[in-house]
């Protein structure tokens, strides 16, 4: 029998026999991850590296990280449709001082502009409606729409320089999330999890958390999907409600011993049929149900916020107590990030302000600015922000021109990949710096550029892992999550 080889391992010191595996993979593939923890156990304390550290769990594609690790998991928080970065963190007082004036041609340079603004007979320059002040130690600009997250901007390091390729939502969004702008590439949660394995046996490795009841661009599960990797490393979506988990729960007349009993049955079938299939696909599948059985009493209990004190419950806000906000999320991933779990993902959708963009964007900074204030310093004050990197940004920027007609206090703003604001905290990254600059318009990168792959590939770096050698052999190919580019950028680590 021989099976296709699927993955190329950097650390395999050779294929098993008639398998053309690694022996990681072939224990994985044919004991449903018990063979992993046979295998590590076989290897002895003394397996790894000296000085090697290592923070990867069961099921991991790796051995041991490629370096030491700044941090064992990761909280994303993923403004989707688009935040202005002119009314956030990049202050732009040229734009207000030349409010309503033309964009000039030297600005621009001919760049392309979507549908939606392209035939505009005017482009005119908007100032933000928004007054900035320094804050901090390091006196980092922050716009009056964040008072929160200001406290801890000492905490954070801001990066202004960011830009994309792609000018339009499912594009861009795919793209930072997969890095393709095409769909049917695997997640970053999943790469990490695939890359990382699990630290909690009894909960996903890698968990999504949608705000509830947001109206905007939607929202796609290949966003969190797994793409080509086995289907394990699919991100889960924990949903408010009395139901976290879709279908988790028992069927009516079903209880947990006839339960236990199915899936006892279904293995031993699985174990009859595997010498003459070989598809891993079904062990993929066998352990996700093991999980499943495993998470009927994990999750009533990672979701449970009612037992956390209301000290903890004011940093958050006062929509914490509604289920599903923003507030209440970050909450959640708190407690998911404190039981093991390696990433989180945090999606708040209605950036996308095409027009009436200085009301739209105070309520979205209403709903997200405290709770990622409290997010911060809830993780540091459990001792958790050192070993934790948390990253806040969309898909792409704003224009410095108005989408259609400018008027004194209402404006909206079209789509503008050409650089865009983001940040992340914890994880030694360092605190209180601003990276990158931005031309005098907002409108070009002029010091540090920072690409998606760039950005993907420092947050695998701060997990320990060099993102050129996490591949996947697929179709003849070895992919990665940045593709064919990418440069960790150090200069953002302490």
């Amino acid at each position: 029998m021989n099976l296709p080889m699927n993955a190329h391992d950097p650390h395999c010191t050779g294929p098993a026999p008639a398998l053309g595996l690694s022996k990681r993979q072939f224990l994985n593939r044919f004991g449903m991850g018990l063979g992993a923890m046979a295998l590590a156990d076989l290897m002895g304390p003394g397996a790894h590296a000296a000085g090697t550290p290592s923070v990867v769990g069961e099921g991991a594609f790796l051995r041991s990280t490629h370096h030491a690790p700044r941090a064992k998991r990761v909280i994303y928080l993923f403004m989707s449709g688009g935040p202005s970065h002119l009314e956030t963190w990049d202050y732009k007082p040229v734009l207000n001082e030349r409010h309503g004036q033309e964009l000039p041609d030297s600005v621009r340079r001919g760049q392309r502009l979507t549908g939606m603004s392209g035939n505009q007979a005017t482009l005119p320059l908007a100032g933000s409606a928004f007054k900035f002040a320094r804050h901090g130690k390091a006196g980092t600009w922050v716009s009056e729409l964040l008072p929160h997250t200001a406290k801890v901007v000492d905490d954070i390091c801001v990066v202004r320089s960011y830009f994309s390729e792609a000018i339009n939502h499912d594009p861009a969004i795919t793209f930072l999330q997969t890095g393709s702008q095409i769909s049917g590439r695997p997640s970053l949660g999943a790469w990490v999890h695939y890359g990382l394995g699990s630290m909690n046996a009894n909960l996903p490795a890698f968990v999504v958390l949608v705000t509830r009841g947001k109206v905007d661009q939607p929202l796609y599960s290949r966003l969190w999907g797994p793409g080509f990797l086995p289907s394990g490393h699919q991100g889960v979506q924990f949903r408010a409600g009395r139901e976290p988990v879709l279908y988790l729960a028992n069927p009516p007349g079903i209880d947990d011993a006839s339960r236990r009993a199915m899936l006892d049955r279904l293995r031993d079938l699985h174990d009859l049929q595997r010498p003459q299939s070989g598809d891993a696909e079904i062990d993929a599948r066998i352990a996700q149900y093991e999980m499943a059985y495993r998470m009927q009493s994990s999750v009533p209990e990672a979701v449970d916020l009612s037992k956390e004190p209301q000290s903890v419950l004011d940093l958050y806000g006062p929509d914490v107590s509604k289920p599903g906000t923003f507030a209440a999320n970050c909450l959640l991933a708190r407690r998911l990030a404190e039981r093991g779990v390696r990433f989180i993902q945090l999606y708040h959708q209605g950036w996308d302000q095409h027009g009436g963009l200085p009301g739209g964007i105070r309520q979205q900074c209403k709903e997200t600015d405290q709770p990622s204030f409290g997010l911060l310093t809830d993780l540091r004050q459990r001792g958790l922000l050192d070993d934790t990197l948390v990253v806040w940004g969309g898909e792409f920027g704003r224009t410095s021109y108005s989408q259609g007609k400018l008027g004194k206090e209402d404006y909206g703003r079209d789509h503008h990949p050409r650089c865009f604001s983001g940040w992340m905290a914890g994880a030694k990254v360092r605190g209180g710096l601003t990276y990158g600059q931005t031309d005098d318009f907002g409108y070009n990168v002029a010091e540090n550029p920072v690409h998606v792959h760039d950005l993907n590939a420092t947050i695998l770096h701060t997990l320990g892992i060099d993102h050129e050698r996490l591949t996947y052999r697929y179709q003849g190919r070895d992919f990665r999550l940045t593709d064919v580019h990418g440069n960790v950028v150090k200069d953002l680590l302490a």
